[in-house]
C-alpha cells in the first residue's frame, strides 16, 4: 500500500502524523511511505529522518495521490481536491463537523476518525484522545507559571515565606488530572472538582483535595457516571450547587485550569463571569475547552485577555506547542 503523510497547513499546527519509528514499522510491513518535503521540521523531525527510515520525501501532490492519508487534522478543501476517490484518510477529523464529512463522502473518500475510538484498554493504542489531553493538562500548568506573576512553590527566601500558590482544575479527565500531578511536582496546592464520584480516589491519590458536590437524586448520579471517559450534562439543580462550590473556591485560588468538555456538544460553563471578577488580582484562568467555546464566557479563543485583572487564557492547541512527544 502507498501512505503519504502530507505537511499539516492548518494555522499553530505543528505535529506530524508519523514519526520515523512509525515509518520503520509501515516499510517493514511491506508498505511504501512518502512524506511531504518539511511535514516534520516543526517537530524535530528533518527529512533527513524520514529518508533514513526507508520513506521517500515527496511534494504535496506525490504525498495526497496515495492509497492511505495519515493527517493530525482534518483535511481543508485544498487538501481534499488533491484526494483521489476511493482513499483512505486516518487523523482527527472531528467526526461532528457534517459539512466535512459531507465533502469527504461526496468525494468517495473512506474516513477514519480516531476521536472515535472507544476509550478502552483494547484500543488504548488508537486513543489519540486521551494522549493529547494528557499532553495539554501538562502544558496548561507550565503556561499558567508563565502567565502567574508570583512563584509556584512556597519558598523561604530573605524578605519572608512565600506561599504556594493555590491551583484549582475543574475537570478530572485525563487532562484535569495530568494538570494536578503537574502543579503538584512545581509545590503548588492543589483542589479539583469533576462531576463523576469515580474521580475523588485518583484525585487524592495525586495529593490534591477533591471538592464534593452531593448528589441529592437518581437523575444526577446516573448521569454523574459518565460514557466513554466523558461526563454526561448534569440536570440545572447540580450545576447550581457545583457552581456555587467552585465560587468559593475560585475566589481563593490563584490558577484555575478548566478541561471540561462534551463530545459534539458546546463546553458548559464552568467559572462564570461573576466569579472571575472576584478572584484576585493577578490570578490566571487557562481554559481548555477554548475550542469548544470555553468554560469560561470571557474565554476568547487562541487569546490571551484580561478581564477584572484576571489573565484567561484561550489557547486551542496546546499539544502543538509540545510537538515532537505529541506527535510520537
Amino acid at each position: 500500500m502507498h501512505i503519504g503523510v502530507p505537511l499539516e497547513t492548518q494555522a499553530g499546527e505543528t505535529r506530524v502524523a508519523a514519526t520515523p519509528e512509525t515509518i520503520k514499522k509501515l516499510i517493514s510491513q511491506g508498505h511504501r511511505v512518502t512524506v511531504q518535503s518539511g511535514a516534520g521540521l516543526h517537530a524535530s523531525v528533518p527529512d533527513s529522518a524520514y529518508e533514513a527510515a526507508g520513506a521517500v520525501i515527496g511534494d504535496t501532490n506525490e504525498t495526497y495521490a496515495a492509497e492511505l492519508i495519515l493527517k493530525v487534522v482534518a483535511p481543508d478543501d485544498e487538501a481534499l481536491s488533491l484526494i483521489k476517490s476511493g482513499s483512505v484518510v486516518v487523523g482527527m477529523l472531528n467526526p461532528f463537523n457534517n459539512e466535512l464529512i459531507g465533502k469527504m463522502a461526496a468525494r468517495g473518500i473512506t474516513a477514519f476518525a480516531l476521536e472515535a475510538a472507544p476509550r478502552t484498554s483494547r484500543a488504548q493504542s488508537l486513543d489519540v484522545l486521551s494522549s493529547q489531553a494528557n499532553i495539554a493538562g501538562y502544558k496548561a500548568v507550565l503556561l499558567a507559571a508563565h502567565h502567574y506573576p508570583r512563584f509556584m512553590p512556597m519558598l523561604m527566601t530573605a524578605a519572608g515565606t512565600v506561599k504556594a500558590a493555590r491551583v484549582l482544575i475543574l475537570g478530572a479527565g485525563v487532562a484535569g488530572l495530568q494538570a494536578i500531578a503537574t502543579a503538584k511536582r512545581l509545590g503548588a496546592v492543589v483542589e479539583a472538582s469533576d462531576v463523576r464520584p469515580a474521580v475523588k480516589e485518583q484525585v487524592e491519590s495525586l495529593g490534591a483535595k477533591f471538592i464534593d458536590v452531593p448528589y441529592e437524586t437518581d437523575e444526577e448520579r446516573e448521569c454523574a457516571e459518565g460514557v466513554g471517559g466523558y461526563a454526561r450534562p448534569m440536570p440545572a439543580s447540580w450545576m447550581q450547587r457545583q457552581a456555587a462550590a467552585v465560587h468559593e473556591r475560585a475566589k481563593l485560588s490563584d490558577i484555575v485550569i478548566t478541561t471540561a468538555l462534551i463530545p459534539g456538544r458546546k463546553a458548559p460553563v464552568l467559572l462564570g463571569a461573576e466569579t472571575v471578577a472576584q478572584m484576585k488580582p493577578g490570578s490566571v484562568v487557562i481554559d481548555l475547552a477554548a475550542a469548544q467555546g470555553g468554560n469560561c464566557p470571557l474565554t476568547v479563543a487562541d487569546r490571551v485577555v484580561v478581564e477584572h485583572g484576571v489573565t484567561i487564557v484561550g489557547h486551542t492547541n496546546l499539544p502543538a506547542l509540545v510537538a515532537a512527544d505529541a506527535s510520537a
